[in-house]
């Protein structure tokens, strides 16, 4: 393998643990006089549509969500629910326990930090708050580029907002969104994180044909990265 000048991470089931929907969900819906199960299965077929931003902003996508389960909200009401909606899904992420010092240890090793992630209006507005954010040299989110993985458009904005080719790339991810195709696909070189809690992860379209490398901790990512820049020829920094 090359030695590479970035690696290139998803956010939702990678830097964090796996992620479901916790109870704050079901409080929002409830306060905007829908069933839970009406929201979820809403949210769940629109997915893709949504990480897109199809549907407008923050507020205007609330709504659209919630008249599609059968509610009909006053403009206050859904106002006052999007710091809600970030909340909830601020309380379903967990970073990964080595997810702050695998960054810092690839950042000391001068490589390139960059985060891709399929997602909607709520990350954007949480993510400057957590530890990562700093560690990260470019943030690309698919609710604010208009596509999402595994489409071109989506890697090659990490890269040109890194300085990078494809090629000088790792990308890691848990595989949803055929991520790890996607970015194979335009030549970066992925590698599929398989932790152990990823077995109760809320994904879409999942890349379950992926027959690349897979670690199980975001820690081999250094080690990784160490060996090829050995073979390179480059001094490691401690």
């Amino acid at each position: 393998m090359p030695a590479y000048g970035a690696v290139v991470f998803d956010f939702f089931g990678t830097l964090t643990r796996s992620v479901q929907r916790g109870p704050q969900h079901a409080e929002l819906a409830r306060s905007l006089g829908v069933e839970p199960e009406a929201v979820r299965g809403v949210l769940d077929r629109t997915f893709r549509a949504r990480a897109r931003g199809r549907y407008g902003s923050a507020e205007a996508t609330l709504r659209w969500v919630i008249e599609q389960a059968g509610g009909r909200p006053q403009a206050s009401q859904v106002r006052a629910a999007v710091p809600a909606r970030v909340n909830a899904l601020r309380a379903d992420t967990r970073l990964r326990s080595d997810a702050v010092s695998v960054l810092t240890a690839l950042r000391r090793r001068g490589l390139a930090t960059a985060l891709i992630s399929d997602c909607t209006h709520e990350l954007p507005a949480f993510l400057p708050s957590l530890p990562v954010a700093p560690l990260l040299d470019a943030k690309i989110y698919s609710v604010r580029l208009g596509v999402c993985k595994p489409d071109p458009k989506i890697y090659l904005a990490a890269c040109a907002e890194l300085g990078v080719q494809p090629r000088e790339c790792l990308y890691v991810g848990d595989g949803g969104s055929h991520e790890l195709s996607g970015a194979a696909a335009v030549g970066m070189t992925p590698v599929r994180l398989a932790a152990p809690d990823l077995a109760n992860h809320l994904v879409f379209d999942a890349d379950t044909n992926f027959a690349g490398r897979t670690v199980r901790s975001l820690t081999e990512i250094v080690g990784l990265v160490d060996r090829t820049l050995v073979t390179a020829g480059h001094r490691i920094a401690g």
